[in-house]
């Protein structure tokens, strides 16, 4: 069987807790807009984990509150958690998946950024192999194939033991390089609006990547960021918007939001586009709208 998912800590887990329970021979990362428009060829051989349904599959497993839901029955599992992760664990409810439970249990905190702030600025064990292969931190390198490694690995050792792995010692040295680079970056082109940051990337080429909570550790004082950047070709501009992990006093509906200017996104998080000639107005605005609190 195939294993269709996404290439992160909860898509890693999915994968792990699956292959113990079902003969998966092959594994593909797929973004899920790709399910959704029909983009990847899907069969009764697969099975899907954290993605949008597709009748085609075998199997399903979700675990987001605003998923299509299928119609009639299907094989597999749906709920709203905070992982897809927890959602196959409780499916199979088996004893040899016990050995995992505290990969689960922290697969549901980085997945629902249930973070502190040493979890931030000093990760460690399973929220660090979860930095390691978030794609927003820009660790380079053959991804498919490490992330592959990475579920044959952490069904024979524990991650403390995977960690301590000549290959990942390297990443996470270069990850602690990447974020501080980031950290300075964001002190350079963030700017304070009351409880917002604002980090503008439009003037900057080749800007670093890093954890995308560290704007959050940086600038305590926001319970909510905006992050600003040109689309391809500087045709657009791109926003995106999202809570503060720390401070959740924000009770702006970000996706509510962005979809008056034609994205979406969740109460939490969100984005959308704006056309380069009329962008800065709606800047002003949105950034006002966030400083109401509405």
């Amino acid at each position: 069987m195939r294993l269709v998912t996404r290439g992160d800590l909860d898509g890693l887990t999915a994968a792990v807790l699956i292959s113990e329970m079902e003969p998966v021979d092959k594994l593909l990362l797929v973004h899920p807009q790709d399910i959704t428009d029909r983009k990847v060829s899907i069969g009764s051989d697969d099975i899907l984990a954290n993605l949008p349904y597709d009748p085609r599959c075998g199997m399903w497993f979700d675990h987001h509150a605003h998923t299509v839901m299928p119609e009639g029955s299907f094989k597999g599992s749906y709920k709203v958690a905070p992982s897809v992760a927890r959602v196959i664990y409780d499916y199979y409810a088996a004893p040899k998946l016990q050995q995992f439970s505290r990969l689960v249990a922290e697969t549901d905190r980085f997945d629902s950024a249930k973070l502190d702030r040493t979890d931030v600025e000093d990760p460690s064990n399973e929220i660090l192999l979860g930095f390691l292969i978030d794609p927003r931190t820009g660790i380079k390198g053959e991804f498919k194939e490490f992330f592959a490694s990475l579920v044959q690995r952490l069904r024979e050792r524990p991650v403390a033991q995977v960690l301590q792995d000549p290959d990942i010692i390297e990443k996470t040295t270069l990850l602690k390089e990447d974020d501080q680079r980031f950290r300075e970056f964001l002190l350079a082109n963030s700017t304070v609006h009351g409880n917002v940051v604002v980090t503008d990337y439009r003037p900057v080429t080749n800007a670093p990547a890093g954890n995308r909570f560290l704007i959050y550790t940086t600038f305590p004082q926001c319970n909510v960021s905006l992050r600003i950047q040109w689309g391809p070709e500087k045709k657009f501009v791109a926003l995106n918007i999202g809570h503060s992990i720390f401070d959740r006093s924000c009770h702006t509906n970000v996706g509510e939001l962005c979809r008056n200017y034609g994205g979406g996104g969740h109460p939490g998080a969100g984005g959308c586009i704006l056309r380069a000639t009329s962008a800065e107005l709606a800047i002003k605005v949105i950034i006002r709208k966030l400083q109401q609190d509405e």
